[in-house]
C-alpha cells in the first residue's frame, strides 16, 4: 500500500495523473500546432511539408474528433529555442492549441516540452531526435515519435562495421543534436568492434566543410561519419565528392532524409547506407499515403514529415478512444495502443516517451538502378525496434516508477 501511495504521488508530481478527466473536447476544438522551420536549413526536410502532413491526418479523421472540429496551425521557430518557447506559450495560453509536433532541432523541442508539461499539453517531436529528450528532461506528456539518434546510428554503424569498416572519423554539427548523434553512434561503433580515430565539430549551420573534410581524409579512417543534417549534410557530401574523398573512404551521413538525397543527386549519393523510419516506396500502404502527400507537396515526403502525419493521426485516435482531449488521459491511451499506419509499424510508446518501432536499413541506388523520380533506395533490411532503439535511461524518472 505504501509503495502504491508513493508511486501515485510521483505520477501526480510528474503530471501523469490529474483530477477527474473531463469528458469531451475542451474549448470545442482540437487544435494541432506544427512548430517547424519554414525558412531555414531544415525547411526542406520539415517545413511546409510537415504542415501538409498534419492536415492530411486531420482530413483522414474527417476533420473532426468526438464531434468537434480539428484545426492545424503552423509557425516558424527559426531553429531558436527562445522563439519556440514564446510561440508555444502564446499557442497554449491564447490559441487553444492542444498538441505541438515536428520540432526540427532538439533544442526547440526541449524548450517547449517543459512548458507543455506545466500547462498539461502534449508534445510529439518528429524531427527533434536527440536522445536527451528521453533522459533527465523526459516528460510524461511527450512522445518522440519518429526516431532518435541512437536508432539512426545503430542501423548504419553496425552494418558498416560488420562489413569491415572499423575506423571512423566524425564531422559533427556543434550543438545538441550533433553531439547526441556522435555520442550514440560512437557507443555502437565501439560495441561492434570498431574505433573512432578523430572528430571535427563545425558551426551550425555550416557552409564550408573543406578543412574538416581534409582532416578526415588525412586520418585515413575507413568511414567519415556526418553527424549533422539537412543542408549541412548535403553540402558536406557534395564537397567530399569534389575532393575525391568518396573514391577511397566511405562518407556515411547518419541522418539523411530523402530530400537530402534529392538535393545531392544519385551520382554523388549512390551506395550510401542510411537508416530511416520511413521510405515512401516501402509497401502499398506507404505508397498510397505518399501519393496523397505528393499531390499537394509535389515531392515525396521525408521521414520527418511522414512522422508528423503519424503522430497527428495517432493523437486524434487516442482522443477518440479516451473520450476526452485531457492530456494525461490521451497519453495513457497512446501508451496502450500499438501503432500501425502508413508510416510507423509495430510501434509501442514507452513511459519515457520513446516510440519503439521497426526501422529500415537503406542503400542509395545508382543512377542506372533508379527507374523514376524519387526511386532512390534499396531496402537492405527491416530492423526490429527492440534491436535498434536505446534501452530506457535511468536518468529519466519515469523509468523508475
Amino acid at each position: 500500500m505504501k509503495r502504491k501511495t508513493i508511486a501515485a504521488s510521483t505520477l501526480a508530481a510528474l503530471g501523469l495523473l490529474g483530477s477527474a478527466h473531463a469528458a469531451g473536447v475542451s474549448d470545442d476544438v482540437v487544435k494541432i500546432g506544427v512548430l517547424t522551420d519554414l525558412s531555414g536549413v531544415y525547411s526542406d526536410l520539415a517545413g511546409n511539408g510537415s504542415v501538409i502532413a498534419a492536415r492530411l491526418a486531420a482530413a483522414e479523421m474527417g476533420g473532426k474528433v468526438l464531434g468537434k472540429p480539428v484545426e492545424v496551425v503552423a509557425a516558424d521557430h527559426q531553429n531558436k529555442p527562445d522563439v519556440a518557447a514564446n510561440l508555444a506559450r502564446e499557442w497554449f495560453d491564447q490559441g487553444k492549441v492542444d498538441m505541438i509536433t515536428d520540432f526540427p532541432t532538439t533544442s526547440t523541442a526541449l524548450a517547449v516540452m517543459e512548458i507543455a508539461r506545466q500547462k498539461s499539453k502534449v508534445t510529439m517531436p518528429s524531427a527533434g531526435v536527440a536522445t536527451s529528450i528521453l533522459g533527465e528532461k523526459c516528460s510524461p506528456l511527450n512522445a518522440q515519435w519518429t526516431t532518435n539518434t541512437f536508432a539512426l546510428g545503430a542501423g548504419t554503424a553496425r552494418a558498416l562495421v560488420q562489413d569491415g569498416k572499423k575506423s571512423w572519423y566524425f564531422i559533427t554539427a556543434d550543438y545538441t543534436f550533433g553531439h547526441s548523434l556522435e555520442q550514440d553512434a560512437t557507443e555502437i561503433i565501439k560495441a561492434s568492434g570498431g574505433q573512432v580515430v578523430g572528430t571535427s565539430r563545425h558551426p551550425f549551420p555550416g557552409n564550408d566543410f573543406s578543412s574538416f573534410l581534409l582532416k578526415a581524409q588525412a586520418s585515413k579512417a575507413d568511414v567519415i561519419a556526418l553527424a549533422n543534417a539537412g543542408n549541412d549534410t548535403v553540402n558536406a557530401v557534395k564537397q567530399a565528392n569534389e575532393f575525391g574523398i568518396t573514391k577511397k573512404q566511405i562518407v556515411a551521413p547518419l541522418l539523411t532524409y530523402i530530400s537530402d538525397v534529392h538535393s545531392m543527386g544519385l551520382a554523388k549519393a549512390q551506395g550510401m547506407y542510411l537508416t530511416e523510419a520511413f521510405y515512401w516506396d516501402y509497401d502499398d500502404a506507404s505508397r498510397a499515403w505518399a501519393k496523397k502527400f505528393y499531390e499537394q507537396a509535389k515531392r515525396m515526403p521525408t521521414a520527418a514529415q511522414a512522422g508528423v502525419y503519424s503522430a497527428t493521426l495517432s493523437y486524434l485516435k487516442a482522443i477518440e478512444a479516451a473520450g476526452t482531449d485531457d492530456a494525461p488521459a490521451v497519453m495513457t491511451k497512446l501508451r496502450e495502443m500499438t501503432i500501425n499506419d502508413a508510416v510507423i509499424r509495430n510501434g509501442k510508446l514507452r513511459a519515457d516517451g520513446a516510440l519503439v518501432h521497426d526501422m529500415l536499413l537503406l542503400q542509395v541506388k545508382t543512377p542506372a538502378q533508379s527507374k523514376a523520380p524519387w526511386d532512390y533506395y534499396n531496402v537492405k533490411a527491416v530492423l526490429k525496434g527492440e534491436d535498434v532503439f536505446p534501452k530506457p535511461s535511468a536518468a529519466c524518472p519515469l523509468n523508475k516508477l
